[in-house]
């Protein structure tokens, strides 16, 4: 999204009264909240606030939901420890938002506290126990019982800490202290602002997701990474373990299709399994079929005993076929020790020959498929960073497949794993951006001949932030690109970031440059172009990868009583004078599209954006979600000669 352009309009309209957030007392560093609140949001309370369980591609039984009402303060960062709190806020919504009950600003210069007490259930005894954050933002320390566990960098990813050694009978107490520099540093954080106006955001600080805590083994299960091969139809699994495996620690797969048994095997833990997928089903916008696996860690009986030279041969045979087979044969003793439940799908995404002669497109499962989709920020009035519910999640995918819409660009911000959780099963495909960083001056403008310069440790932090964002989703597989960097947001060194995040990912596509800089045509799969004007420009065709609307659109149109701050200028590329005037600016730009799909062999196109952003208002949904702009059903007949325009 640009910052400035000719087609920028600007609009003003009439004030009203600004509510305070539930709990908020009037004061200097009140955050402005809005009138506006979401259906859901009127709903959340501290005994139902995000309930489902957090990581659902590595779901255990047992677990505990740490959400809820904790103490809060702000102090100096000097503060050991606050002696005295200063009220009670909501998580997981950030300090800055309505429903966290705070709505106070958090400044680079301050530390933000939370605490609460826990216990242990009885039945969890001689286990282990992880504490586990969804996301905090940006740097956090975790103590329990007052003693220092962990801490943690970086604002969009989970992370977790065994406390068991802490641990104590009857209640515990967890603290949890956030430093957040937001737009003052260099760090990742989208579009949060500490001035937000126009495209830039109210910060969103402390933890924004879910808090739980879980018992497991010593040795338990750590990840599982299932990779679907369609045209061998088999999925590659990896099973790795919270530490090294002994020679009789095992994981028992099992893929299944309702109920029933699919393919099921023994390996070693640490170790790499194919399983066989016969008939596959494959996964597809209108067919989001997906299969059940699960990871049972086992003891087996010893492999190798009785073998003469035991321990050499069990050491030459490692990372072998022999050893593969030998584990897959051994005899199961005791209990399982550790069990989750995943799933997968069999599904590729490629590049290859298209309709129009020269043009490669994007195919899915070998055949083409347009792109067609929204730049989604991913922001809400009451809770910012964080939506009300999995519900409200949920309902922006659902409204988008009904307008005519297949994919969702996931703008420069990552979503809780449920979000990704519902695209799957929906049927919605994510271009999954990597959160932006840099400072006012290491943002790329689209005339710059050279990417931003940074220190080696920002630099080293940013491919830290990267490497745990594709780590954490490539297990969704409705994320079907990546885009590295947006508009040259903090760009450096973009062709090593994407060769990067293909040689994590290589069954997936990399968008290295969505707008501005192209300055990895051998690495990226797409050559992805922004363009706001009454008719998109068309992208200038490639031999060897997609062409792509990256952003297009930006149709502004103000719904009195659904605004973020009445009587502020209004951010849009274009101004509707209407209804009728919208769907028509709208129409015109959708028939371009499938003008260049049909002729030019256009592979995809994003229009923004789903929703209008404080303010912003060029969304087809108001940023309440209370109203649409153009019925869904008329959108969706605008789009359907897309799907013509591939055989």
């Amino acid at each position: 999204m640009r910052f400035f352009g000719p087609a920028l309009l600007a609009l003003s309209i009439a004030a009203a009264p600004v509510a305070l957030a539930q709990g908020q007392q009037a004061r200097g560093d009140a955050t402005y909240t809005s009138d506006l609140v979401t259906r859901w949001g009127k709903g959340v309370t501290p005994d139902n606030v995000w309930q489902s369980y957090p990581r659902p591609q590595l779901q255990r039984r047992e677990w505990r939901n740490l959400n809820g009402l904790w103490d809060y303060a702000i102090t100096a960062p000097a503060v050991a420890r606050p002696q005295k709190m200063d009220g009670q806020i909501l998580v997981p919504f950030p300090v800055e938002s309505r429903l966290s009950r705070v709505a106070r600003k958090l400044t680079p210069d301050q530390r933000l506290w939370y605490r609460r007490s826990f216990t242990i259930p009885a039945n969890w005894a001689g286990q282990r126990i992880m504490l586990n954050f969804g996301a905090v933002d940006y740097a956090s320390q975790v103590m329990v019982n007052g003693a220092p566990v962990g801490g943690h960098k970086g604002g969009s990813d989970p992370f977790g800490f065994d406390i068991t050694d802490y641990l104590k009978p009857g209640d515990n107490e967890v603290m949890v202290q956030v430093a957040d520099p937001t737009s003052a540093g260099t760090q990742p954080r989208g579009k949060q602002s500490l001035d937000p106006s126009g495209i830039w955001y109210t910060a969103s600080s402390g933890i924004w997701q879910t808090v739980w805590i879980e018992p497991v083994p010593k040795l338990h299960i750590a990840d599982v990474r299932a990779t679907a091969d369609i045209d061998r139809g088999v999925v590659e699994v990896d099973v790795a373990l919270s530490n090294w495996a002994g020679d009789t620690d095992a994981v028992r797969l099992t893929a299944s299709s309702k109920g029933k048994v699919i393919a099921s095997t023994i390996l070693r833990g640490n170790r790499h399994a194919t399983l066989a997928i016969p008939d596959a089903h494959h996964w597809s916008p209108d067919d989001p079929f997906l299969y059940d696996l699960k990871a049972e860690l086992i003891s087996v009986r010893d492999p190798y005993a009785g073998q003469p030279e035991r321990d050499r041969k069990a050491y030459d045979a490692r990372f072998t076929l022999a050893e593969t087979q030998r584990y897959a044969a051994a005899q199961p003793e005791g209990a399982v020790r550790d069990s989750v439940d995943s799933y997968f799908a069999m599904r590729k995404i490629s590049v290859g020959q298209g309709p129009v002669r020269g043009q490669p497109v994007l195919l899915l499962n070998n055949k083409p498929l347009f792109h067609n989709g929204t730049l989604d920020q991913g922001w809400w009035p009451d809770g910012l960073l964080t939506p009300p519910s999995e519900e409200a999640m949920k309902s922006d995918l659902v409204f988008l497949m009904k307008a005519g819409f297949n994919m969702v660009r996931k703008h420069i911000k990552v979503e809780p794993a449920r979000y990704y959780y519902d695209a799957d099963r929906l049927g919605m495909m994510i271009w999954q951006d990597m959160p932006s960083g840099g400072g006012e001056d290491q943002f790329v403008a689209g005339t710059s001949q050279g990417q931003a310069i940074f220190p080696s440790s920002t630099m080293a932090d940013h491919v830290d932030e990267l490497g745990r964002m594709v780590g954490a989703l490539r297990a969704f597989p409705s994320i079907v690109l990546w885009v590295v960097n947006n508009e040259g947001w903090g760009q450096f060194d973009s062709a090593t970031l994407s060769k990067y995040v293909k040689g994590m990912d290589p069954s997936r596509l990399v968008n290295a440059n969505s707008g501005w800089m192209d300055v990895a045509p051998g690495v990226s799969d797409v050559f992805d172009i922004h363009t706001y004007e009454d008719k998109p420009n068309v992208p200038a065709r490639h031999a060897d990868r997609a062409i792509v609307l990256g952003e297009y659109g930006g149709v502004g149109l103000p719904v009195k009583g659904h605004l973020w701050k009445p009587g502020k200028t209004l951010w849009s590329y274009q101004v509707a004078g209407g209804d009728g005037d919208y769907l028509s600016r709208y129409r015109v730009k959708m028939e371009e599209v499938v003008r260049q799909a049909k002729l030019h062999g256009l592979s995809a196109a994003v229009y923004t954006q789903t929703s209008d952003v404080e303010d912003e208002i060029n969304g087809l949904l108001t940023y309440d979600r209370a109203q649409s702009k153009a019925k869904a059903e008329d959108l969706a007949k605008i789009a359907a000669p897309l799907w013509d325009a591939m055989p």
